[in-house]
C-alpha cells in the first residue's frame, strides 16, 4: 500500500494528507494570522476557503480588515499538502507543544534550510507557526462556516 503522507522520492512525509485537508476545511473557513516582524511591529492576514468540493477550494487572502487588497484563486488540496513536502535531506522532525492563541497544541516541527514550520496535529492544514528571518506568522484564530 502507499502511504498518502509521501508525495515523492526523498521527500519526508507530510504532516497531513490531501483528504485531511480537505476533512479539515470542511464546507469553508477562516484562518486569522498574525505576523511579526523584526522591527517588532506585527500587521494581521486572513485566509479564507470557500466554494469547496472534493478536488479543492477557492482560497481568497487579504491583510487588511476591509479587504483593499484581497486576491483569490483556485487551489485543490493536493496542492496544499504538496506545501508540507520537504526534502528529506535537509529538514529534521520532531514533535514539540506550542503555546498559541489557538491553546497548548501538539505540533510535529519540520526544520529546513529556509525556516522551521510547526503543524499542529489537531488542526489539519497550514503550519500554525513559521518562522524565517527574523518574520514569524502564528494562526490566532480559526472559524467554520
Amino acid at each position: 500500500m502507499i502511504d498518502p503522507h509521501i508525495l515523492g522520492p526523498g521527500l519526508l512525509p507530510t504532516p497531513f494528507t490531501a483528504a485531511e485537508i480537505r476533512d479539515a476545511t470542511g464546507r469553508g473557513k477562516t484562518i486569522r494570522i498574525r505576523i511579526d516582524l523584526p522591527d517588532g511591529t506585527a500587521s494581521s492576514r486572513y485566509n479564507r476557503f470557500s466554494e469547496t468540493d472534493a478536488e479543492g477550494a477557492t482560497l481568497e487572502r487579504w491583510s487588511n480588515d476591509d479587504r483593499s487588497d484581497l486576491s483569490a484563486n483556485r487551489v485543490t488540496w493536493l496542492e496544499l499538502q504538496q506545501h508540507a513536502a520537504f526534502d528529506a535531506e535537509t529538514t529534521s522532525v520532531s514533535s514539540e507543544t506550542l503555546s498559541i492563541p489557538l491553546g497548548e497544541v501538539e505540533c510535529l516541527r519540520y526544520d529546513t534550510e529556509d525556516g522551521t514550520f510547526w503543524f499542529s496535529v489537531a488542526h489539519p492544514g497550514m503550519p500554525v507557526q513559521y518562522e524565517s528571518g527574523g518574520v514569524r506568522t502564528t494562526v490566532v484564530g480559526v472559524e467554520y462556516d
